[in-house]
């Protein structure tokens, strides 16, 4: 099922893209994201470089603004880097842990 209207434009507005955010300063953000299987993180927006590795293997699906949902499956260690993004270019996603095992990512958000 696709992100609805309603949910986009709530994920437009949500900055939050991970579940914990451990660090900032004036170039960056550091940010946990923990999923327990069946939870998802709610629709967030993507407007600035980041990238993400992931602590944890497991599965999860990614519904995006553009109508398209993702499955993935994770492997410990795995990292994705998405250096040009901006306001004009970015997404809006939700992420549900649809595996069997908890979810750990961190994420590393470039501000400055």
């Amino acid at each position: 099922m696709s992100l609805s209207a309603q949910e986009i434009s709530r994920g437009r507005e949500n900055a939050n893209i991970g579940t914990e955010l451990v660090l900032e300063t004036d170039a960056m953000r550091i940010w946990h994201l923990r999923l327990q299987p069946g939870e998802t993180a709610p629709p967030h927006r993507h407007d600035r470089p980041y990238f993400w590795t992931i602590v944890t293997g497991g599965k999860a699906l990614s519904r995006y603004d553009n109508g398209e949902e993702v499955a993935v499956t994770y492997r410990a260690g795995d990292t994705k880097h998405f250096p040009d993004l901006t306001h004009d270019n970015g997404f809006v996603h939700d992420l549900t842990n649809v595996g069997e095992t908890e979810l750990v990512f961190v994420t590393v958000e470039f501000v400055g």
